[in-house]
């Protein structure tokens, strides 16, 4: 079965973007950026890669999920598809399909499209983001890649946007791309691995 891989800038406190959305204060360090596009370029927008010349390898995932706010400043520059490269799942129940031909809109149940997903053939999904959907996707989860950036935001949209669910994870690897971030890789710990069955 296909993994869900929730891939993501996080601040020291936990948070993805500020209260409305901000992303400028995590680094964007050229040298960081390209060390990360060798390894995590699927994770990276078309745009980057054609402004570098670059290709993503296609070898990290081959789909993505994201909210409605993920994909809004996408929209507000006139980007039909931000990750042109990948298969586009646009979680939302207020876009109109028709009018965003470049992605595909689901209305449907999150959880419910995603464990659909998660069963097709294909490579791992990836999880773009927000916090809300992270939230209502948690027990879908199986990896966690935080880039760990060192800034404290204070407020804002956090990494988990839901109910207190304490859940176990086994870190499987680090690395330190650049500008002060830590690559944090996590596998989810199973009921049946947690009690030794």
């Amino acid at each position: 079965m296909r993994a869900l891989v929730y891939f993501v800038a996080v601040s020291l406190d936990g948070r993805i973007a500020g209260p409305a959305g901000e992303t400028e204060a995590f680094p964007t360090d050229p040298g960081y950026l390209a060390r990360l596009a060798e390894d995590w370029g699927d994770g990276l927008p078309t745009g980057f890669h054609q402004a570098m010349g670059t290709t993503p390898p296609g070898t990290r995932w081959d789909t993505v999920v994201m909210g409605r706010g993920t994909f809004q400043p996408a929209l507000d520059a006139g980007v039909a598809d931000p990750y042109a490269h990948l298969d586009t799942y646009v979680l939302s129940g207020t876009l109109d399909p028709a009018e965003h031909p470049g992605v595909t809109v689901v209305a449907e149940d999150a959880v419910t499209f995603v464990r659909d997903l998660k069963r097709r053939a294909g490579g791992d999904i990836w999880l773009c983001g927000g916090g809300a959907l992270a939230g209502a996707l948690a027990d879908e989860v199986d990896r966690l890649v935080l880039k760990v950036n060192p800034v404290v935001l204070g407020a804002g949209v956090p990494l988990f946007d839901g109910r207190f669910a304490p859940t176990t994870w086994r870190a499987t690897a680090e690395a330190s791309p650049g500008a002060g971030v830590r690559l944090l890789t996590y596998e989810r710990v199973r009921a049946e691995e947690r009690s030794g069955s």
